[in-house]
Protein backbone atom coordinates (compact mmCIF):
# COMPACT_ATOMS: atom_id res chain seq x y z
CA UNK A 1 0.00 0.00 0.00
CA UNK A 2 2.56 2.50 0.55
CA UNK A 3 4.28 1.66 -2.09
CA UNK A 4 1.41 2.06 -4.42
CA UNK A 5 0.41 5.51 -2.84
CA UNK A 6 4.41 6.75 -3.28
CA UNK A 7 4.07 5.70 -7.24
CA UNK A 8 0.66 7.65 -7.29
CA UNK A 9 1.85 10.58 -5.84
CA UNK A 10 4.51 10.50 -8.27
CA UNK A 11 3.01 10.32 -11.09
CA UNK A 12 0.72 13.02 -9.88
CA UNK A 13 3.62 15.49 -9.84
CA UNK A 14 4.68 14.01 -13.18
CA UNK A 15 1.35 15.03 -14.59
CA UNK A 16 1.43 18.40 -12.70
CA UNK A 17 5.06 19.70 -14.05
CA UNK A 18 3.28 18.83 -17.62
CA UNK A 19 0.22 20.53 -17.20
CA UNK A 20 2.13 23.73 -15.62
CA UNK A 21 4.40 22.96 -18.55
CA UNK A 22 1.48 22.68 -21.74
CA UNK A 23 0.05 26.10 -20.11
CA UNK A 24 3.47 28.25 -19.68
CA UNK A 25 3.95 27.02 -23.19
CA UNK A 26 0.02 27.41 -24.59
CA UNK A 27 -1.45 31.11 -23.41
CA UNK A 28 -4.76 29.34 -22.52
CA UNK A 29 -5.60 32.78 -20.69
CA UNK A 30 -4.88 34.95 -23.55
CA UNK A 31 -6.95 32.82 -26.03
CA UNK A 32 -9.57 32.94 -23.35
CA UNK A 33 -9.29 36.62 -23.09
CA UNK A 34 -9.58 37.20 -26.72
CA UNK A 35 -12.54 34.31 -26.93
CA UNK A 36 -14.32 36.59 -24.54
CA UNK A 37 -13.64 40.03 -26.41
CA UNK A 38 -15.21 38.47 -29.49
CA UNK A 39 -11.63 38.16 -31.81
CA UNK A 40 -10.80 34.89 -32.72
CA UNK A 41 -7.77 33.29 -32.11
CA UNK A 42 -7.10 29.73 -32.93
CA UNK A 43 -4.69 27.75 -29.89
CA UNK A 44 -3.06 26.69 -32.85
CA UNK A 45 -1.60 30.49 -33.97
CA UNK A 46 -1.13 31.39 -30.33
CA UNK A 47 1.04 27.84 -30.25
CA UNK A 48 2.81 28.95 -33.94
CA UNK A 49 3.41 32.34 -32.33
CA UNK A 50 5.49 30.96 -29.42
CA UNK A 51 7.36 28.76 -32.29
CA UNK A 52 8.02 31.90 -33.99
CA UNK A 53 9.41 33.57 -31.12
CA UNK A 54 6.61 36.15 -31.60
CA UNK A 55 5.22 37.10 -27.94
CA UNK A 56 1.06 36.41 -28.44
CA UNK A 57 0.40 39.10 -25.79
CA UNK A 58 2.66 41.63 -28.12
CA UNK A 59 -0.26 40.80 -30.88
CA UNK A 60 -3.61 39.68 -29.13
CA UNK A 61 -3.80 42.97 -26.75
CA UNK A 62 -3.40 45.26 -30.00
CA UNK A 63 -5.71 42.83 -31.75
CA UNK A 64 -8.47 43.22 -29.28
CA UNK A 65 -7.86 47.03 -29.07
CA UNK A 66 -8.52 47.49 -32.59
CA UNK A 67 -11.35 45.03 -33.41
CA UNK A 68 -13.02 47.17 -30.47
CA UNK A 69 -12.63 49.92 -32.45
CA UNK A 70 -13.77 48.56 -35.31
CA UNK A 71 -10.82 48.28 -37.47
CA UNK A 72 -10.06 45.48 -39.61
CA UNK A 73 -7.06 43.97 -38.98
CA UNK A 74 -5.75 40.62 -39.34
CA UNK A 75 -3.22 38.42 -37.11
CA UNK A 76 -0.83 38.15 -39.79
CA UNK A 77 -0.51 41.58 -40.49
CA UNK A 78 0.12 42.42 -37.07
CA UNK A 79 2.84 39.52 -36.64
CA UNK A 80 4.25 40.61 -39.91
CA UNK A 81 4.80 44.07 -38.80
CA UNK A 82 6.24 42.89 -35.35
CA UNK A 83 8.32 40.42 -37.31
CA UNK A 84 9.90 43.45 -39.06
CA UNK A 85 10.55 45.74 -36.16
CA UNK A 86 7.62 47.51 -35.95
CA UNK A 87 5.89 49.03 -32.82
CA UNK A 88 2.69 47.25 -33.20
CA UNK A 89 0.90 48.87 -30.12
CA UNK A 90 1.78 52.35 -31.50
CA UNK A 91 0.65 51.41 -35.25
CA UNK A 92 -2.84 50.01 -33.84
CA UNK A 93 -3.40 53.52 -31.76
CA UNK A 94 -2.44 55.54 -34.49
CA UNK A 95 -4.75 53.94 -36.91
CA UNK A 96 -7.61 54.21 -33.90
CA UNK A 97 -6.73 58.23 -33.80
CA UNK A 98 -6.85 58.57 -37.36
CA UNK A 99 -10.31 56.92 -36.92
CA UNK A 100 -11.66 59.45 -35.08
CA UNK A 101 -10.20 62.57 -36.75
CA UNK A 102 -11.51 61.06 -39.67
CA UNK A 103 -7.89 60.53 -41.30
CA UNK A 104 -7.15 58.18 -44.20
CA UNK A 105 -4.58 56.06 -43.00
CA UNK A 106 -3.88 52.77 -44.45
CA UNK A 107 -2.56 49.83 -41.99
CA UNK A 108 0.28 49.56 -45.33
CA UNK A 109 1.27 53.35 -44.78
CA UNK A 110 1.10 53.39 -41.08
CA UNK A 111 3.55 50.63 -40.70
CA UNK A 112 5.58 52.04 -43.15
CA UNK A 113 6.05 54.83 -41.38
CA UNK A 114 6.61 53.59 -38.15
CA UNK A 115 9.23 51.40 -40.14
CA UNK A 116 10.67 54.46 -41.24
CA UNK A 117 11.43 55.08 -37.56
CA UNK A 118 9.28 57.97 -37.49
CA UNK A 119 6.46 58.19 -34.42
CA UNK A 120 3.39 57.50 -36.68
CA UNK A 121 0.60 58.59 -33.10
CA UNK A 122 2.97 61.78 -32.57
CA UNK A 123 2.13 62.19 -36.60
CA UNK A 124 -1.08 61.51 -36.46
CA UNK A 125 -1.69 63.47 -33.53
CA UNK A 126 0.38 66.43 -35.07
CA UNK A 127 -2.29 66.12 -38.19
CA UNK A 128 -4.87 67.22 -35.89
CA UNK A 129 -3.41 69.28 -33.56
CA UNK A 130 -0.27 70.99 -35.01
CA UNK A 131 3.22 71.94 -33.49
CA UNK A 132 4.99 74.91 -33.12
CA UNK A 133 8.83 74.62 -33.13
CA UNK A 134 10.67 77.81 -32.74
CA UNK A 135 14.00 78.46 -34.21
CA UNK A 136 17.28 79.55 -31.53
CA UNK A 137 19.00 82.71 -32.54
CA UNK A 138 19.02 83.97 -36.48
CA UNK A 139 21.98 86.38 -36.75
CA UNK A 140 21.73 88.38 -40.26
CA UNK A 141 23.07 91.92 -41.17
CA UNK A 142 20.75 94.66 -42.60
CA UNK A 143 22.48 97.02 -46.28
CA UNK A 144 23.47 99.43 -43.33
CA UNK A 145 26.01 96.71 -41.51
CA UNK A 146 23.41 96.29 -38.27
CA UNK A 147 23.62 92.87 -36.96
CA UNK A 148 19.88 91.90 -36.50
CA UNK A 149 19.04 88.99 -34.24
CA UNK A 150 15.82 86.81 -34.92
CA UNK A 151 13.58 84.53 -33.09
CA UNK A 152 10.98 83.22 -35.37
CA UNK A 153 8.27 80.28 -34.54
CA UNK A 154 6.50 77.94 -37.29
CA UNK A 155 3.74 76.22 -36.58
CA UNK A 156 3.57 73.09 -38.68
CA UNK A 157 0.77 70.29 -39.42
CA UNK A 158 2.79 66.80 -40.42
CA UNK A 159 1.78 65.51 -43.54
CA UNK A 160 1.36 61.97 -43.58
CA UNK A 161 1.49 61.79 -47.38
CA UNK A 162 5.20 62.43 -47.33
CA UNK A 163 6.25 61.19 -43.74
CA UNK A 164 7.70 58.15 -45.50
CA UNK A 165 11.24 59.94 -47.46
CA UNK A 166 10.50 63.92 -46.36
CA UNK A 167 12.66 65.99 -44.59
CA UNK A 168 12.16 66.30 -40.38
CA UNK A 169 12.17 69.38 -38.35
CA UNK A 170 15.77 70.06 -38.64
CA UNK A 171 15.63 70.88 -42.60
CA UNK A 172 11.98 73.19 -41.41
CA UNK A 173 14.49 75.09 -39.34
CA UNK A 174 17.57 75.75 -41.72
CA UNK A 175 15.05 76.83 -44.40
CA UNK A 176 13.49 79.33 -42.04
CA UNK A 177 16.80 80.54 -40.79
CA UNK A 178 17.75 80.63 -44.20
CA UNK A 179 14.59 83.03 -45.53
CA UNK A 180 15.65 85.22 -42.25
CA UNK A 181 18.59 86.04 -43.08
CA UNK A 182 18.04 86.78 -46.95
CA UNK A 183 14.84 88.84 -45.74
CA UNK A 184 16.85 91.30 -43.30
CA UNK A 185 19.68 91.01 -45.97
CA UNK A 186 17.98 92.59 -48.64
CA UNK A 187 16.14 95.51 -45.83
CA UNK A 188 18.02 99.22 -46.42
CA UNK A 189 18.61 99.50 -42.65
CA UNK A 190 17.84 97.93 -39.22
CA UNK A 191 15.81 100.21 -38.20
CA UNK A 192 12.76 98.72 -41.01
CA UNK A 193 13.28 95.37 -39.94
CA UNK A 194 12.49 96.48 -36.40
CA UNK A 195 9.02 98.53 -37.74
CA UNK A 196 8.47 95.95 -40.06
CA UNK A 197 9.27 92.16 -38.44
CA UNK A 198 6.10 90.90 -40.00
CA UNK A 199 7.85 91.53 -43.65
CA UNK A 200 10.20 88.58 -42.87
CA UNK A 201 7.44 86.10 -42.61
CA UNK A 202 5.56 87.07 -45.28
CA UNK A 203 9.07 86.71 -47.43
CA UNK A 204 10.08 83.49 -45.96
CA UNK A 205 6.04 82.15 -46.17
CA UNK A 206 6.38 82.76 -49.99
CA UNK A 207 9.71 80.70 -50.21
CA UNK A 208 7.63 77.02 -50.21
CA UNK A 209 9.79 76.47 -47.60
CA UNK A 210 7.72 72.98 -46.58
CA UNK A 211 8.37 71.64 -49.94
CA UNK A 212 9.67 67.83 -50.13
CA UNK A 213 9.38 67.53 -46.20
CA UNK A 214 7.34 65.82 -43.81
CA UNK A 215 5.12 69.08 -42.46
CA UNK A 216 3.01 71.49 -44.04
CA UNK A 217 3.88 75.12 -42.01
CA UNK A 218 0.87 77.45 -40.99
CA UNK A 219 2.29 80.27 -39.99
CA UNK A 220 5.48 81.83 -39.31
CA UNK A 221 5.65 84.22 -36.63
CA UNK A 222 8.68 86.32 -35.24
CA UNK A 223 8.97 85.99 -31.71
CA UNK A 224 11.80 88.68 -31.01
CA UNK A 225 13.99 90.97 -32.39
CA UNK A 226 16.99 92.18 -31.20
CA UNK A 227 19.48 94.49 -32.12
CA UNK A 228 23.72 93.42 -32.07
CA UNK A 229 26.66 94.77 -33.21
CA UNK A 230 27.49 97.09 -35.86
CA UNK A 231 29.26 94.72 -38.27
CA UNK A 232 29.93 96.93 -41.16
CA UNK A 233 31.70 99.29 -38.79
CA UNK A 234 33.62 96.94 -37.83
CA UNK A 235 34.24 95.81 -41.33
CA UNK A 236 35.75 98.98 -41.96
CA UNK A 237 37.68 99.02 -39.06
CA UNK A 238 39.41 95.72 -39.94
CA UNK A 239 40.16 97.31 -43.34
CA UNK A 240 40.99 100.49 -42.02
CA UNK A 241 43.77 98.04 -40.05
CA UNK A 242 44.73 96.32 -43.20
CA UNK A 243 45.56 99.47 -45.03
CA UNK A 244 47.49 100.80 -42.48
CA UNK A 245 49.76 97.40 -41.98
CA UNK A 246 50.02 97.54 -46.03
CA UNK A 247 51.28 101.02 -45.70
CA UNK A 248 53.32 100.70 -42.96
CA UNK A 249 55.26 97.39 -45.22
CA UNK A 250 55.54 99.51 -47.80
CA UNK A 251 57.10 102.47 -45.75
CA UNK A 252 59.40 100.40 -44.26
CA UNK A 253 60.47 99.02 -47.67
CA UNK A 254 61.61 102.09 -48.79
CA UNK A 255 62.93 102.84 -45.44
CA UNK A 256 65.17 99.44 -45.94
CA UNK A 257 65.83 100.42 -49.78
CA UNK A 258 66.78 104.14 -48.22
CA UNK A 259 69.50 102.85 -45.75
CA UNK A 260 70.65 100.94 -48.79
CA UNK A 261 70.84 103.72 -50.72
CA UNK A 262 72.55 105.60 -48.28
CA UNK A 263 74.94 102.80 -47.35
CA UNK A 264 75.98 102.59 -51.07
CA UNK A 265 76.46 106.10 -51.51
CA UNK A 266 78.92 106.27 -48.34
CA UNK A 267 80.58 103.62 -50.27
CA UNK A 268 81.20 105.45 -53.32
CA UNK A 269 82.24 108.63 -50.90
CA UNK A 270 84.55 106.48 -49.02
CA UNK A 271 85.87 104.94 -52.34
CA UNK A 272 86.53 108.65 -54.08
CA UNK A 273 88.26 109.87 -50.72
CA UNK A 274 90.45 107.01 -50.85
CA UNK A 275 91.17 108.17 -54.82
CA UNK A 276 91.94 111.52 -53.60
CA UNK A 277 94.07 110.62 -50.62
CA UNK A 278 96.05 108.21 -53.45
CA UNK A 279 95.96 110.87 -55.56
CA UNK A 280 97.48 113.84 -53.24
CA UNK A 281 100.21 111.49 -51.99
CA UNK A 282 101.44 111.04 -55.77
CA UNK A 283 101.38 115.49 -56.06
CA UNK A 284 104.92 115.01 -54.16
CA UNK A 285 106.23 112.27 -56.37
CA UNK A 286 104.61 114.35 -59.45
CA UNK A 287 106.76 117.81 -58.66
CA UNK A 288 110.02 116.18 -57.77
CA UNK A 289 109.77 114.38 -60.77
CA UNK A 290 108.77 117.89 -63.12
CA UNK A 291 111.59 119.49 -61.01
CA UNK A 292 114.32 116.89 -61.64
CA UNK A 293 113.15 117.46 -65.56
CA UNK A 294 113.32 120.86 -65.42
CA UNK A 295 109.34 121.47 -66.29
CA UNK A 296 109.06 123.45 -62.59
CA UNK A 297 111.66 126.00 -61.47
CA UNK A 298 112.46 126.88 -57.83
CA UNK A 299 110.72 130.18 -57.60
CA UNK A 300 107.86 128.42 -59.47
CA UNK A 301 107.48 125.94 -56.81
CA UNK A 302 107.75 128.36 -53.89
CA UNK A 303 104.95 130.81 -55.31
CA UNK A 304 103.33 127.73 -55.11
CA UNK A 305 103.92 126.96 -51.11
CA UNK A 306 102.92 130.73 -50.28
CA UNK A 307 99.88 130.53 -52.26
CA UNK A 308 98.72 127.28 -49.96
CA UNK A 309 100.18 129.34 -46.68
CA UNK A 310 97.96 132.44 -48.35
CA UNK A 311 95.17 130.20 -48.82
CA UNK A 312 95.07 128.08 -45.45
CA UNK A 313 95.29 131.73 -43.83
CA UNK A 314 92.42 133.03 -45.39
CA UNK A 315 90.24 129.69 -44.39
CA UNK A 316 91.18 130.02 -40.71
CA UNK A 317 90.99 133.38 -40.45
CA UNK A 318 87.26 133.21 -41.78
CA UNK A 319 86.52 130.39 -39.28
CA UNK A 320 87.71 132.84 -36.29
CA UNK A 321 84.88 135.48 -37.67
CA UNK A 322 82.41 132.47 -37.92
CA UNK A 323 82.94 131.74 -34.70
CA UNK A 324 83.49 135.00 -32.83
CA UNK A 325 79.91 136.23 -34.11
CA UNK A 326 78.29 133.11 -32.85
CA UNK A 327 79.52 134.24 -29.72
CA UNK A 328 78.51 137.91 -29.75
CA UNK A 329 74.71 136.84 -31.05
CA UNK A 330 72.83 137.75 -27.62
CA UNK A 331 69.76 134.88 -26.97
CA UNK A 332 66.25 136.02 -28.16
CA UNK A 333 64.13 137.82 -25.27
CA UNK A 334 60.90 135.17 -24.36
CA UNK A 335 57.74 136.37 -25.76
CA UNK A 336 55.25 137.65 -23.82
Amino acid sequence: MPAELLVFLLLFLLGLIAVMTLFSFIPVGLWISAMAAGVRVGIVTLIGMRLRRVPPARIVNPLIKADKAGLSITVNQLEAHYLAGGNVDRVVDALIASERADITLPFERAAAIDLAGRDVLEAVQMSVNPKVIQTPWVSAVAKDGIEVKVVARVTVRANIDRLVGGAGEETILARVGEGVVTSVGSSLTHKAVLENPDSISKVVLEKGLDAGTAFEILSIDIADVDVGRNIGAQLQTDQAEADKRIAQAKAEERRAMAVAREQEMRAAVEEMRAKVVEAEAQVPLALADALRQGNLGVMDYYNMQNLLADTTMRQNISKMGADEEVEETPPAEPSR
